[in-house]
């Protein structure tokens, strides 16, 4: 079993969304469900739901083509081994963003997803 011999957390807990209005998104949920809004600039807001955190990207050269599924670790280059060694493709190198690092990938079927690190 690969993943109990990486190590490390793995939890799936954000998940991003494509959005032609990340304030209104923000918005919506706040409204409807009354979910916490914590807005990064004017193309950018996380919505903290129960137990996961919704992004949604308005910027268009930044947006995911369909919802991207972000997975955490405690370390990202051992995510990246794991990734790799089960046949997932790195599809954008590790970068960083407020609050962590990250880096996605395809995996066999052709979903892309993520993973990230937190900032120690």
């Amino acid at each position: 079993m690969v993943a109990a011999s990486v190590g490390g957390m793995f939890e799936i807990d954000f998940a991003e969304f494509p959005s032609s209005s990340a304030e209104a998104s923000g918005r919506f949920f706040e409204r409807a469900f009354g979910w916490p809004v914590t807005p990064y600039g004017p193309d950018y807001t996380d919505v903290r739901a129960a137990g996961l955190t919704l992004g949604f990207q308005a910027d268009p050269g930044e947006q995911p083509r369909a919802p991207l599924v972000t997975i955490r670790t405690d370390d990202l280059a051992v995510a990246r081994q794991a990734v790799e060694a089960a046949g997932g493709e790195v599809t954008k190198e590790p970068f960083a963003f407020p609050g962590g690092r990250r880096f996605h990938f395809r995996e066999p079927g052709g979903s892309e997803l993520a993973v990230w690190c937190p900032d120690a």
